[in-house]
C-alpha cells in the first residue's frame, strides 16, 4: 500500500457515498441502465487523471453500462469499507490493498472472483501476485500495483566514497550494505535514514531476502510465530546501525518516508530505503541540480525476495451486477491501461504484459532497476493471517520500536513478538 497518503479525501468520501445513490446490494439501474460504482483510492493528481479518464473511457464505449466514479481514501477505507459493507452500501468495485482484504474475505462481504475472471486476466498476472489476494482457496482481489523497497541514494556522496554500486545482478548483501553505511556516515552525515514511524511492514517484507518468515503455517491450517536466524538478519542490521555503528540516524525512527526527504536532499542521509512511489515526491521537491539513483535493497540467502502488499481490485458479495464489475475491471486492466495506471502510481504493474512496455525498463528515474525487482516479490509474510493486525498494533510495533531505540536486545524482542504474538493468534483461530 501506498505509504503517502491524502487526509484532505477521507471527509469527502463519506460525503460522496451519501451522494452517489444505492449501494451496491442495489439493482444499480439508473434510467434503464445498469450504473456500477467503482470507489478509487487514487490520490496523486497523475493517477486520479489517468483512474477518471479511462472510466470516461469505458462509459463512452459501454452505453449501457455506467461506471460512477468515487473518491475513497487510503487513510480510514478499512472502516469506511466495514461501515459500508455492514449497511449494505458497498460499491461494486473497491480499490484497496491485499494486505487488507482478510478480514472482508472471511466475512463473507468480498465476491469471490475464480468464475467471473477472464482467462486472459487470470494468465497475464503471475501466480505469485495472485497468491496475495487468495485466502482459504478463494480469489478476492484482482493484484495490479506493486512496488519493491529500494534505496534512493545521493549519488555525488557515492561517487566521492568510492564504494561499489549494487545492480540487481550483484546486489550488495546485508553484510556489506552495513559495512557501506558506515564508510558513508562522516561529519554531519550519517549513511542511511530509516523511516521507522510503521516499523513491522518493512521489517517483515525486506527479510524475506534473508530467509525470514516469522509466519508458519501447519498441516492443520492454524499459524504460529517462530523467530529464527533467518527473522533476525534485517533487524539486526537495523538495530546495529543505530545503536552500534550510528551510522543510520536515530532520530528517522520516528519519520514517515516523506519526512527523511529535506535531510537526505540537504546531505544529512547518503541513501532512504523507501517504497518505489516515492521517486515521485523526489522529483518534485528535490533542489535544482540535486543528483540521485535508485539502487536495489540488500539482499541476502534467498537473493532480492521481498514481500509486497499489492494494490487490488475486488467486487462486494452484495453487488447485483458482478459480471459487469469484472468486465470493467478487464477493461482498466488491459495491458496499455494497467501501465497509465502504474506510471499514475509511480508503481509497477503486475501484469506481464503491462510489465514488458518498454517505457517502464529506461534508466530515466529508476525505472528499469524497480522492474528488474519484480520477479522477486512474493506476497508479505502476514498476507493472509487473521489477527495479524491485533498483532502488529499492540505487539509488534511497539516491540521493534523499542529494539531499534536500543530500550531493549534481541532475546527479548523475540520473546515479545513470538509468545506475545501466538497468544493473540490463537484467539483467532479457535
Amino acid at each position: 500500500m501506498r505509504a503517502a497518503v491524502r487526509t484532505a479525501a477521507a471527509a469527502a468520501t463519506a460525503l460522496a457515498l451519501l451522494l452517489t445513490g444505492c449501494g451496491g446490494g442495489g439493482d444499480g439501474r439508473t434510467d434503464g441502465r445498469i450504473t456500477i460504482r467503482f470507489q478509487s483510492l487514487a490520490w496523486q493528481k497523475e493517477s486520479v487523471d489517468a483512474n477518471k479518464q479511462l472510466v470516461k473511457e469505458w462509459n463512452a464505449s459501454h452505453p449501457d453500462v455506467r461506471v460512477q466514479y468515487v473518491q475513497g481514501s487510503w487513510d480510514n477505507v478499512h472502516d469506511q469499507l466495514l461501515t459500508s459493507f455492514e449497511g449494505g452500501e458497498a460499491p461494486d468495485v473497491i480499490h484497496d490493498a491485499s494486505d487488507d482484504l482478510a478480514d472482508f474475505a472471511y466475512g463473507g462481504f468480498l465476491a469471490d472472483l475464480r468464475t467471473l475472471l477472464p482467462d486472459r486476466l487470470t494468465a497475464d498476472i503471475p501466480q505469485r501476485s495472485w497468491r496475495t489476494s487468495t485466502f482459504d482457496g478463494g480469489v478476492y482481489g484482482v493484484p495490479f500495483l506493486q512496488e519493491p523497497r529500494v534505496l534512493i541514494a545521493n549519488t555525488k556522496i557515492l561517487g566521492a566514497s568510492g564504494v561499489r554500486i549494487p545492480t540487481p545482478a550483484r546486489p550488495w548483501s546485508w553484510t556489506e550494505f552495513r559495512q557501506i553505511t558506515k564508510k558513508l556516515t562522516g561529519k554531519g552525515r550519517y549513511g542511511v535514514a530509516w523511516p521507522l514511524r510503521e516499523p513491522v511492514s518493512v521489517t517483515l517484507n525486506l527479510g524475506l531476502s534473508a530467509g525470514g518468515e516469522l509466519f508458519h503455517r501447519g498441516a492443520d491450517g492454524k499459524v504460529t510465530l517462530a523467530m529464527e536466524e533467518g527473522d533476525l538478519v534485517v533487524p539486526g542490521t537495523i538495530h546495529d546501525q543505530v545503536d552500534i555503528d550510528h551510522s543510520a540516524a536515530r532520530t528517522a525512527l520516528g519519520m514517515g518516508g516523506g519526512d527523511t526527504l529535506p535531510g537526505f536532499f540537504g546531505g544529512k542521509y547518503a541513501m532512504v530505503p523507501l517504497g518505489f512511489s516515492y521517486r515521485q515526491q523526489v522529483v518534485e521537491q528535490a533542489p535544482k541540480g540535486f543528483e540521485w539513483t535508485v539502487l536495489p535493497a540488500p539482499a541476502g540467502s534467498a537473493g532480492l525476495a521481498q514481500g509486497v502488499s499489492p494494490q487490488t481490485l475486488s467486487v462486494a458479495e452484495d453487488s447485483a451486477h458482478k459480471k459487469e464489475a469484472v468486465e470493467f475491471i478487464d477493461f482498466l486492466l488491459r495491458p496499455a491501461n494497467m501501465v497509465r495506471l502504474a506510471k499514475g502510481d509511480w508503481m509497477l504493474p503486475t501484469g506481464r504484459a503491462a510489465l514488458a512496455d518498454p517505457s517502464l525498463h529506461t534508466a530515466d528515474r529508476g525505472w528499469a532497476t524497480g522492474a528488474a525487482l519484480a520477479g522477486a516479490l512474493r506476497s508479505a509474510p502476514a498476507q493472509s493471517v487473521r489477527g495479524y493486525p491485533e498483532w502488529k498494533d499492540k505487539v509488534a510495533t511497539p516491540a521493534f520500536q523499542e529494539y531499534y531505540s536500543g530500550a531493549i536486545d534481541a532475546a527479548e524482542l523475540r520473546k515479545r513478538l513470538v509468545q506475545d504474538g501466538n497468544r493473540v493468534l490463537a484467539r483467532y483461530q479457535r
